[in-house]
C-alpha cells in the first residue's frame, strides 16, 4: 500500500517536480557562483533533498482522498487499536506514520545539530499539529495518533542521526570525504532512478 501510495503521488507531481528542481538548481548554481562559494555535490544534493522532502510530505498529507470523512479524536491510541496488528490499514496508519516522520526527525538533527532532544520534540510536535489542523480544513479528520505517531517518528529519526555521526567519527579517513560522499549519494540517486522506473515500467507497460 505504502509503494503505491508513493508511486501515486510522483506520479502526480513528477511534472512540477521537474521544473521544482530545475528552478531550485539554477537558482541555487548563481548564487555559488556569485558568492564565490565552493561547490559540494553532496551537500548541494542534500540541501535540495530536504527540500523536496518536505514538499512530497504536505502532497502526502493534504491528499484529501486520503480520508474524506472528518472529524477529530482526542482520544490517544483509540485509532491504532481499531486494526488488527499486521494488517494493510495497521501497517498504513502506524507504520505509515512513523516512517513519513523520520526523515523529518534527521533532517533537524542534520541542520540544527540541537544538544537536547527538546528542539525535535518541539518541532515535530508543532508541525504535526498544524498538519492535523490542516486536514481539518480540507475534508480530512483531526486525529492525536497521527501527532503521536509523528513525533515517534521524528524522534527516531534524530536517533538515526545521532547513531549515523557516532559511527561516521570511526570510519576512515576516505569514507569520511566529500568524494566518498558524493559517491554515495549518486549511487542513490542511481538506484532510486531504477526503482521508480521499473514501477512506472509495470504501470505504463
Amino acid at each position: 500500500m505504502m509503494r503505491l501510495l508513493a508511486g501515486k503521488i510522483v506520479n502526480n507531481v513528477w511534472p512540477m517536480l521537474v521544473v521544482f528542481i530545475v528552478a531550485i538548481s539554477l537558482i541555487r548554481f548563481f548564487y555559488l557562483r556569485n558568492h564565490r562559494e565552493r561547490f559540494c555535490l553532496h551537500k548541494e544534493l542534500s540541501y535540495l533533498f530536504a527540500i523536496i522532502y518536505i514538499w512530497l510530505l504536505f502532497e502526502i498529507l493534504t491528499m484529501t482522498e486520503l480520508n474524506s470523512s472528518g472529524g477529530i479524536n482526542l482520544i490517544p491510541f483509540s485509532e491504532i487499536m481499531r486494526y488488527e496488528f499486521g494488517t494493510k490499514m495497521f501497517n498504513y496508519s502506524v507504520f505509515g506514520n512513523i516512517l513519513i516522520f523520520i526523515p523529518f526527525g534527521f533532517l533537524i538533527g542534520e541542520y540544527v545539530n540541537p544538544k537536547k532532544v527538546w528542539p525535535i520534540l518541539i518541532t515535530t510536535l508543532l508541525t504535526s499539529l498544524t498538519i492535523e489542523f490542516v486536514q481539518l480544513e480540507i475534508g480530512r479528520s483531526f486525529d492525536i495518533d497521527d501527532v503521536l505517531l509523528n513525533v515517534v517518528g521524528g524522534l527516531l529519526g534524530y536517533l538515526l542521526y545521532i547513531g549515523l555521526s557516532a559511527i561516521s567519527k570511526r570510519l576512515p579517513d576516505f569514507m569520511r570525504s566529500d568524494a566518498f560522499y558524493n559517491i554515495l549519494w549518486i549511487v542513490v540517486i542511481v538506484l532510486a532512478g531504477i526503482y521508480l522506473l521499473g514501477y512506472w515500467g509495470v504501470i505504463f507497460k
